[in-house]
């Protein structure tokens, strides 16, 4: 059985909608990006109580925090970003979750991800260094644009900063945006590292966001195998279908629910039970 959790703050900038939308889907988890038009990291100790707060009153939990560490450029300072890191290390102990969603660095345009392999991967080994003192689990998003956008570089940093600590999402709609295969090229290379399932799909054609299994994200093969692999884990609805922005998309409460409609589609098509 898998459970499922979605980035809430794509239904409305508005918490209470956020958690009406996830209440009637039956989804009792929340990937934690932002609420209030704000980023998870940058609200105030008071906001967070007030979320926590939220959140018990109604049984749902934090599945992950969304976070956006990483999703700099490379030739940005390091260390004010590391300051960030605390506060997202501080958030997952607070919300009880194991799990913060982290990239690897905006790479400069035209120019060879290769000639910042170096620095990539000693930004990486201080985050893993840092997580592996709190114990939790750095979940490294397979992102368009970044070091670790395609199968050869994600697995470049799973294997060289290798840890129980940093582990792999997997996103196929990424992929596709890449012009990689998901589960041709990518799934099972990096299958021995994937701990968490982002759900949203792509067109190669234009790189536009669909409901999944509408796209070329090969998403019912991805969910087949890892239905035959007993994955357990978290699917976490990404959908993107309104705006797609660098930090953060939208969806609308209407979107985010035929997203999940149609996970809960593939999902029933492989007589999948989730939670």
């Amino acid at each position: 059985m898998i459970t499922l959790t979605g980035f809430a703050d794509e239904i409305s900038a508005e918490f209470k909608e956020q958690l009406d939308c996830l209440e009637s889907e039956g989804i009792r988890y929340l990937e934690f990006r932002g609420v209030w038009n704000k980023n998870v990291l940058d609200l105030t100790d008071e906001e967070i109580a007030q979320v926590k707060e939220m959140l018990e009153e109604r049984g749902i939990k934090i599945s992950a925090i969304g976070s956006p560490i990483g999703k700099i450029k490379i030739t940005d300072p390091f260390e004010p970003h590391v300051e960030k890191f605390h506060r997202a290390l501080q958030l997952a102990k607070y919300f009880d979750t194991r799990y913060i969603r982290i990239f690897s660095f905006f790479m400069p345009e035209n120019e060879k991800p290769e000639v910042y392999r170096d620095e990539v991967m000693r930004r990486m080994k201080e985050l893993v260094r840092l997580a592996e003192e709190a114990d939790i689990i750095l979940l490294h998003e397979n992102e368009k644009e970044i070091y670790g956008d395609n199968t050869e570089r994600c697995l470049d940093i799973l294997t060289t900063c290798r840890s129980s600590h940093l582990r792999a999402a997997f996103d196929p709609a990424n992929f596709v945006q890449c012009g990689v295969k998901p589960f041709d090229d990518a799934y099972f290379p990096l299958k021995p590292h994937i701990e968490y399932v982002h759900i949203k799909d792509a067109l190669f054609a234009d790189g536009s966001v669909t409901v999944a299994g509408q796209g070329d994200g090969q998403v019912p093969q991805v969910l087949a195998d890892l239905q035959a692999s007993n994955y357990a884990g978290f699917m976490s609805l990404e959908p993107h279908l309104q705006a797609a922005g660098t930090f953060q998309g939208f969806s609308g409460p209407a979107l985010f629910k035929e997203a999940t409609s149609g996970l809960k589609k593939l999902l029933s098509d492989l007589n999948w039970e989730w939670n």
